[in-house]
């Protein structure tokens, strides 16, 4: 059966054709033929070897020559990867691989040589260990998918450029290192050779190609001797160029900034920078910091022209074929950002100078740009941009958490919290970025005005209420950990206590109880418990209760059992009150531990008439999916010890 990376296929005519959707029917049956011919090399190498070489000179001499038996037969020897010792797969490759070779120079005729193609690519790229070992084979198969990114035959290129990706994920330091017989390392030939190896390939094959490069130059071990930085400045040359001249054109006048031809020629340009700061990490600052203030501009220029279009046309203008287009170049270079943010790091971007050198510029055109636009004109990219932002640079942006706030907290808070359903990528963006300032610069919460302060804490129980699993789940992750680094805060815990314990109390017991919610059980019980063992253990100074109404010597726990006790008896009234003051004593043991509090809890629900006649399993989710966990660990475990098992793309590289 057919591999998924293989992407050529015969159709129902008898033509080559590229696959366009994956049959997983084929996958699966392919899955259980590897683990089958993995298993018989192992019990009998030279047989299979034997057996699998005779049918490969079957296909040389043309005695059985046939796509189908050649593709099956290649299909079957990238299958056994990593089955065989390293002696016995060096001798068999290089049979395989030259009398491949062979056969590519000698049949003649287009879709002879796409098959032949696509089975070396597929050989080739499933045997990452041999081509370490070997020098030259490795130089003569990448120059072989330098030839084939020239061949237009459907699937040809795509396959050559994704096998490319692979084999420098796999082997990127021979190509930055110095080889034998070679005068220099591999990539500065191809960085040289560039513009010609690419000159045939689509965009998106172009992007890939800029992707493994990328991926070759993040290598910095101790081996590697290149100039990396000249080396990236190099390779970035061709779009640089084309970036400039558009730049410059706009210089003149800015109008030549909006055709629709500039605008896609700047998408390119800023996917092909997106793949290669994705491969190259922390390296790439040198190339963002020629065309960062551009790219600022830009996405300045296109906001101004949307507002202007929504201004003249309301709501209906971002429909408009032109800006659409303006909002996917605003996209690009927002997903530019996140990308440079997200892989930056020591020595080159270190977290203080990017906090320093890239984060103010960035502050104004976008904040202020997504404050000002209408709903349906702002991108769900600036939320993800700053999550990575604090997450990423922590304390180094604690004093821009407020404006970042102030631009985007009220304004995305109406978009989502008028119904369930609108701006689904808005509304999980928005919680993922309100819980990364809640576990990175918490403090910045308590320098937001109080109505504000408010707002976070209605917004994550909101969350915690919505109906989508992702979202309540997330809701629920903030308020743990808002709730833990309360206590730990002596400031503002006993404020935060008086405002919103009670509140916080009853809506997780409304959540937990209202049997929509049952897969976030776990935390329910988690939050639960925390909440009433830090007034059981009188951490809570001030009273809960309004001192003027309640009796003389209340305290804060008499009241919260009396208070829990006469809501659950209100909400259910099937409970006796035996059940509910036994159920609400054991909330309050501080002995408890969580697996103790989660069957208590448990119980519980279980009595309740509402659960009775439902199906209960999501309260056991936890332990389901860490009895999953472990089964899926055991059988991982399981097939590593068997060599060849795992494809090499699973197998993780001790000396990379």
């Amino acid at each position: 059966a057919k591999p998924e990376e293989v992407l050529i296929v015969e159709d129902e005519n008898g033509d080559i054709v590229r696959e366009t959707t994956k049959d997983t029917d084929v996958i699966a049956q392919y899955k259980t033929m590897r683990d089958t011919l993995v298993y018989l090399t192992h019990l009998n190498c030279d047989d299979t070897e034997n057996i699998m070489l005779v049918k490969l000179t079957e296909q040389v001499d043309g005695s059985k020559w046939s796509w189908n038996n050649l593709n099956t037969l290649c299909w079957a020897i990238g299958s056994i990867s990593g089955a065989m010792s390293e002696d016995e797969e060096k001798r068999f490759l290089v049979t395989v691989i030259k009398d491949l070779l062979g056969l590519c120079e000698q049949k003649r005729g287009k879709d002879n040589k796409a098959v032949i193609a696509s089975n070396i690519m597929y050989v080739v790229g499933q045997y990452p260990r041999f081509l370490k070992a070997h020098w030259k084979f490795l130089k003569t198969v990448v120059n072989k998918l330098f030839e084939f990114m020239h061949e237009v035959h459907p699937g040809v290129q795509d396959m050559a450029c994704d096998t490319f990706l692979k084999i420098a994920t796999k082997c990127k330091r021979k190509f930055v290192t110095l080889q034998a017989e070679e005068e220099a390392p591999f990539i500065c030939e191809l960085v040289d050779q560039l513009p010609t190896i690419i000159s045939d390939l689509e965009p998106h094959q172009v992007q890939a190609f800029y992707e493994a490069v990328g991926c070759m130059l993040s290598d910095k071990g101790p081996a590697v001797m290149i100039d990396r930085s000249s080396l990236l400045a190099k390779l970035m040359e061709m779009p640089n160029r084309t970036w400039k001249t558009i730049m410059d054109q706009a210089n003149k006048n800015v109008e030549s900034l909006i055709d629709p031809n500039a605008i896609k020629e700047i998408i390119k340009i800023l996917k092909t920078n997106n793949r290669v700061c994705n491969s190259v990490g922390s390296l790439f600052t040198n190339q963002l910091q020629t065309f960062f203030l551009d790219i600022l501009n830009v996405y300045k220029v296109y906001s101004e022209r949307i507002s202007a279009a929504v201004a003249q046309q309301g709501a209906r203008a971002t429909q408009m074929s032109l800006v659409r287009t303006m909002r996917s170049a605003k996209k690009e270079v927002l997903r530019l950002l996140i990308t440079f943010i997200d892989r930056s790091g020591p020595p080159e971007a270190a977290p203080q100078a990017v906090a320093q050198g890239f984060i103010p510029p960035v502050l104004d055109p976008i904040l202020g740009d997504y404050q000002r636009n209408i709903a349906g004109a702002r991108d769900p990219e600036v939320l993800t941009l700053f999550t990575t932002v604090i997450t990423k640079l922590k304390n180094h942006v604690l004093n821009d958490v407020p404006r970042i706030m102030e631009a985007v907290f009220e304004c995305t808070l109406q978009m989502i919290t008028t119904n369930f359903e609108d701006y689904p990528e808005h509304r999980i963006r928005f919680f993922e970025f309100l819980k990364a300032i809640n576990q990175f610069c918490f403090p910045a919460l308590f320098n937001i005005p109080p109505e504000h302060q408010k707002l976070v804490v209605d917004s994550v129980v909101w969350a915690m209420k919505h109906t989508e699993r992702n979202i309540s789940d997330t809701g629920l992750d903030i308020l743990h950990d808002l709730v833990i680094n309360v206590t730990k805060t002596p400031s503002v815990a006993q404020g935060f206590y008086q405002q919103f314990m009670l509140s916080l109390i009853q809506d997780v017991f409304a959540v937990m109880t209202d049997r929509l919610h049952k897969s976030g059980f776990r935390m329910h019980a988690t939050i639960l418990r925390m909440m009433f063992h830090i007034v059981q253990s009188n951490q809570v100074t001030v009273p809960l209760f309004d001192p003027a109404t309640a009796p003389p010597g209340q305290t804060n726990q008499v009241f919260l059992r009396d208070h829990i006790s006469n809501l659950l008896l209100t909400s259910f009234p099937n409970l006796t009150r035996s059940q509910v003051q036994q159920f609400v004593e054991g909330m309050f043991d501080i002995k408890m531990d969580l697996p103790t509090y989660k069957t208590h809890l448990r119980d519980f629900l279980i009595q309740l008439k509402e659960f009775s006649v439902e199906d209960n399993s999501g309260l056991f989710r936890d332990e389901t999916e860490k009895e999953a966990k472990e089964r899926e660990q055991a059988l991982f475990a399981q097939r590593s010890a068997v060599p060849g098992m795992l494809k090499p793309s699973e197998v993780v590289d001790e000396d990379l």
